[in-house]
């Protein structure tokens, strides 16, 4: 098992590396219109009757047209770039590693400066293409604090939320890197295309639990799906949970994207070991929050993740409770093939009996996908993500791949 692209020498490394911001510089990207626009006045750069107008402007610059140097907004005097690039940064972060899998999928490590008296920190994003969409998992935090017990990323412990800057560089910078921004000589007023695009959907199921980080978050998937820019429709846009009740109410009715819960269990017991946070927000609230999801029908359904660990939780008994749970929830259940790390005490379930949970669930009238497991030899699957701050050691990524060849949770 090899990586097709690993960018292990200096030389492949520096040519993914953007130009790192200046220390002092207030970034434009996370802000709302509004924001940019007191931004410019605050400078002392643009006059208050002008400033709509060119927050207008740099919107475009930034969200349809993907530039990252002030330079390259030719619409705007030479003097005002200046004076821009003064004040404010626009770069991309740092591409640490970029490893492409043998099916196509890509994982970054990106790396982002400190902020405040912190440090650098580093996370990962995956983009999965796919037959007519391409779908980019982007996390919401570095590290995560819900410790679930089949979860790679869970073993790295919460360093800070990621800012609404960081979450939207990471679909920013991974469409620089797939070419999926016009060109920068198209004219003004090009639009990017809604169809076409090699970025298509994006999920907030990445590294940490996004309603842990809910404000950065619902700014960062707001400026996403705003029409006049990365134009993304919310209807391709899933914010996945473990189950934070109080704040999934919320996701509805003020970011209003589709929604996932990684369910995984269909009782409190098992459940509170799979998944701790359940302890705090046992199933019974976490089912009636997505009863009560606002706009939830046959078109905007809920998606339930279910990862299928053997002899844990994939019986037809099992399977029979799951749809006894959801009963009356306009819902789709992806059933997800255990993805196997180093160090972890779990066994994907056996492919046949994988198929026979989905066709009981589907006889049910549940659509029930499994999900391809995808970017396994590049830990890039669901599960699998961990920063390389947390860098894994030779030895154990020839553990993992002696366990792939074996058949180890292969499905």
């Amino acid at each position: 098992m090899t990586l097709s692209l690993n960018l292990a020498d200096t030389a492949a490394r520096n040519a993914l590396r953007s130009p790192a911001p200046a220390l002092g510089r207030a970034s434009l990207i996370g802000l709302t219109r509004a924001e940019v626009a007191e931004a410019l006045v605050a400078a002392g750069i643009v006059p208050e009757r002008q400033a709509k107008m060119r927050a207008q402007q740099l919107w475009h610059w930034l969200y349809v047209r993907g530039v990252s140097d002030f330079a390259h907004m030719f619409n705007i005097s030479k003097e005002l770039r200046g004076q821009l690039a003064e004040h404010f940064d626009i770069a991309r972060p740092e591409i640490v590693e970029e490893q492409i899998s043998t099916d196509g999928t890509r994982k970054w490590l990106f790396r982002f400066p400190p902020r405040g008296a912190g440090r650098p920190v580093e996370i990962e994003t995956v983009y999965i293409p796919e037959a007519g969409r391409g779908t980019l998992c982007i996390s919401s935090q570095v590290g995560c604090t819900l410790t679930c017990s089949f979860c790679h990323t869970g073993t790295q412990k919460l360093v800070r939320n990621l800012t609404a800057e960081e979450i939207l560089l990471q679909l920013m910078t991974a469409r620089d890197r797939l070419g999926d921004f016009p060109d920068r000589d198209t004219p003004d007023g090009a639009i990017v295309p809604a169809e076409g695009r090699k970025i298509s959907n994006i999920v907030m199921m990445g590294m940490g639990e996004p309603l842990y980080n809910f404000e950065a978050v619902k700014k960062a998937l707001l400026i996403a799906s705003d029409g006049d820019g990365l134009s993304l429709s919310k209807r391709r846009i899933t914010l996945s949970t473990s189950g934070v009740v109080p704040e999934i109410y919320r996701t509805g009715e003020e970011i209003g994207v589709m929604l996932a819960i990684s369910l995984h269990a269909t009782n409190d017991d098992l459940r509170d070991m799979l998944v701790p946070i359940n302890k705090k927000y046992p199933l019974k609230e976490l089912i009636a929050a997505c009863r009560a999801y606002p706009g939830l029908s046959n078109a905007k359904r809920i998606t339930f993740e279910y990862v299928m660990l053997k002899d844990v939780n994939d019986s037809l008994a099992d399977a029979r409770e799951l749809v006894k749970l959801l009963k009356g929830i306009p819902a789709k259940i992806n059933l997800i093939p255990f993805n196997p790390w180093p160090g972890n005490n779990y066994q994907c379930s056996d492919w046949e009996t994988i198929e026979k949970f989905s066709d009981y669930i589907n006889s049910a009238g549940y659509a029930s996908p499994i999900r391809t497991p995808r970017g396994r030899d590049i830990l890039a699957a669901c599960g699998q993500l961990k920063s390389e701050s947390e860098r894994m050691k030779k030895t154990d990524r020839l553990a993992l791949e002696a366990m792939m060849i074996a058949g180890h949770g292969e499905a």
